[in-house]
């Protein structure tokens, strides 16, 4: 099968299920492209259970397709990107300390507390998996994933403070996880812990570079646009800097999702106010906006599809659905430290760690990292632990977040 036909499979089947969500379901796109996908995975199970060969063949079509690399090294990118490019940049400096706090402690102290949490859980389920590889879950599964926020927030009536933090904080803290999560697989490849000199050099390496990198292609970017008013040549200098500039991130071994989180915020904002005319923002804007809910629509169904190749063994599912209360208490807490130290200097609303708590989505960047893991038991178990959660956390979380928003008041600043 060539790379054409798997394209074409996966457009086709991500523009009928938006029609069947559109037309009869009405959900979010994100939440009801991924519980049709679902669904339908589910479907295909059953009809091997009765003989036939759908399900076979699907599982072989999709193997084609490396969800991991797809993602990771690919669709990340340009979702990244315009995610960013529609957040007001004022509007993130006046939240820079619990985004910036959430975005750093709040990862290291949720993969930290999830990963001894699931060793302890999945030990008591006779599996023996080592506390490195829980720590390793805890890094993949603690950043809340930007695109299925993104997603679900634009069908949200949040305040816009409390959206800035959330959507914020996703930009940034996958950045964040992927980096930790690459330090502790690290040490599991190699058998032995790095210096702590080796991993701060590392983080500021991946990290701080990366955002110095998305700083600079974005503000070269920013200087050509100002030198034409042509849109299709300015639409496709962005796309030149999301392609060029993150394949030459990745080759120069810094954050490449940072660096997409960056040029995104200079270009939507200093871009669009200062090098763009009213009719190339119209048109930058629509373009960028049907790109993501294109890659949307293919991620959300690839990830409704995934269940076909995991092993859903009873006690791996049962692991998994005790990963998800684990990982919901390490989010609060994770989130609850940032805000106690942090109210010493503003006013939070008494129920904003609650709803950050239930507004931190997982979704897709999570279920590639775990595919990226090298083969062994461990992989399978904790694969399924993060598909489970996953799949709670847009079905569940995703549906009922909205309730949440009506009564929250946006964060004020103590009056003295």
């Amino acid at each position: 099968m060539s790379l054409f036909d798997l394209v074409a499979i996966l457009l086709t089947l991500a523009a009928l299920l938006s029609f069947l969500n559109e037309r009869y379901l009405h959900l979010p796109s994100t939440i009801g492209l991924m519980l049709i996908s679902l669904l339908l995975s589910l479907g295909l199970i059953v009809t091997a259970l009765l003989g036939w060969e759908v399900e076979s063949q699907a599982e072989a079509i999709l193997t084609r397709v490396n969800f991991s690399d797809l993602l990771l090294h690919g669709m990340l990118a340009f979702l990244l990107f315009a995610g960013a490019l529609h957040v007001n940049l004022d509007d993130l400096l006046e939240q820079k300390w619990i985004i910036s706090s959430l975005a750093t402690v709040g990862v290291l102290t949720s993969t930290f507390l999830v990963g001894i949490l699931t060793w302890f859980s999945f030990g008591a389920l006779g599996l023996h998996i080592p506390l490195l590889y829980c720590l390793v879950f805890g890094a993949l599964i603690s950043p809340t994933d930007p695109i299925a926020v993104l997603g679900i927030l634009k069908s949200s009536n949040a305040p816009k403070s409390l959206e800035t933090k959330i959507t914020g904080e996703s930009l940034f803290n996958d950045g964040v996880g992927v980096v930790l999560f690459l330090v502790l697989l690290g040490i599991v490849k190699s058998g032995h812990a790095q210096k702590p000199i080796d991993i701060v050099l590392f983080f500021l390496q991946e990290a701080v570079g990366g955002a110095l990198f998305g700083l600079a292609a974005g503000f070269l970017v920013y200087w050509m646009l100002k030198r034409v008013n042509h849109y299709p040549v300015e639409i496709l200098l962005t796309l030149a800097l999301v392609t060029g500039g993150y394949a030459l991130a990745e080759k120069l071994h810094i954050s490449a999702p940072i660096a997409m989180v960056v040029a995104g915020l200079l270009i939507g904002n200093h871009g669009r106010a200062l090098a763009m005319s009213e009719k190339t923002c119209e048109h930058l804007d629509s373009f960028w906006e049907l790109l993501d809910e294109v890659l949307n629509a293919v991620l959300f169904v690839l990830i409704g599809l995934e269940i076909l190749v995991l092993s859903f063994q009873i006690t791996y599912l049962v692991a998994g659905l005790a990963s998800i209360p684990i990982v919901l208490v390490c989010r609060w807490i994770s989130v609850g430290i940032p805000v106690a130290v942090l109210s010493l200097r503003r006013q939070f609303s008494k129920n904003v760690v609650t709803i950050m708590t239930w507004s931190g989505l997982r979704g897709g960047i999570s279920v590639a990292l775990a595919l990226s893991l090298p083969p062994g038991p461990e992989r399978e178990v904790i694969l399924v632990a993060t598909y489970t959660v996953v799949v709670f956390s847009i079905l569940v979380q995703g549906l009922t977040i909205g309730r949440l928003f009506p009564e929250t008041e946006a964060i004020k600043p103590v009056t003295h």
